[in-house]
């Protein structure tokens, strides 16, 4: 509206001065088109800006060779099914404890526990004997439910700080808390993997409440739409078998800031616009 508003006023004033109309039919030249090219150069360097501005960010996966863990294992009722001897837990922290031996020297590990609620066993540390005594006290939760999105909530506060990041999920899938579509996109936004790890067999187990079984839908999505891979552990061999495919995965999820490179793309188009504006043929725009 602008840009059709100052080219009717320029067109009054300047015939004012001068019989333009004559001049373009002699010289073929209309000097008071709409000028549709800079129009469209116009919109282009605002819509640019406004994306510069809004801090657009795109995620990509990019090969690396080093990850900060955090082992984030299930401890509601359910885990207490006996499919896995003497139980899930008890399975799932045994072979835990079997991974963080086996990481090489110097990787970042945390570890917490879930059910209805999350807490932090231990925070990020180099020490594998620190982390393998975190992992042996834990044991069944009190509070009800399993909620999954509080978990990767406090996992990533964990890694925050750290570059290259996973989670490690434990767990039979048993997820009636919370929102699995909330869990993906908070774990995009702060470019984290998920590898899940699905704790049960097809007939499941006796718990304190009855037969439990493996729910693994929830764990695949999370694993799917983070980038991560989903483990389905039917006994103590399978669940070993997945911890040690997971180090050799080394893909990792990145935020790319693209606000510099539309600031340097608005301002080559802001160049084009000048130059154009000031050649001498003002009907080529």
């Amino acid at each position: 509206m602008v840009h059709f508003f100052s080219l009717s006023n320029r067109k009054k004033i300047a015939l004012k001065f001068a019989n333009f109309d004559a001049i373009a039919r002699i010289r073929g030249i209309d000097f008071f088109s709409k000028n549709f090219f800079d129009l469209f150069l116009s919109l282009f360097i605002a819509f640019f800006l406004i994306m510069a501005i809004s801090g657009l960010n795109v995620h990509v996966s990019k090969e690396t060779s080093s990850f900060s863990f955090v082992l984030a294992i299930d401890n509601s009722q359910s885990m207490d099914a006996d499919d896995f001897l003497p139980n899930r837990l008890s399975a799932s922290k045994q072979t835990a404890i079997d991974f963080v031996n086996e990481l090489p020297f110097g990787v970042r590990m945390g570890v917490i526990s879930f059910a209805g609620t999350s807490y932090i066993e231990q925070d990020l540390t180099e020490d594998k004997e620190i982390v393998v005594g975190a992992i042996k006290q834990i044991e069944l939760g009190s509070f009800g439910g399993t909620n999954l999105y509080e978990a990767i909530i406090t996992s990533s506060n964990l890694l925050k700080k750290e570059d290259h990041k996973a989670i490690i999920l434990l767990s039979d899938g048993q997820i009636n808390i919370g929102s699995i579509e909330n869990t993906i996109d908070y774990a995009n936004m702060n470019d984290i993997i998920i590898h899940s790890i699905a704790m049960g067999t097809e007939e499941g187990g006796v718990a304190g409440y009855g037969i439990s079984k493996v729910d693994e839908s929830s764990l695949k999505s999370v694993a799917y739409y983070t980038g991560g891979n989903f483990f389905r552990a039917q006994d103590k061999e399978s669940l070993s078998q997945s911890f040690s495919e997971i180090l050799k995965f080394t893909t990792k999820r990145v935020s790319i800031d693209l606000s510099n490179y539309l600031v340097i793309f608005t301002l080559i188009l802001f160049v084009i616009k000048f130059l154009f504006s000031n050649m001498r043929y003002p009907n080529i725009l």
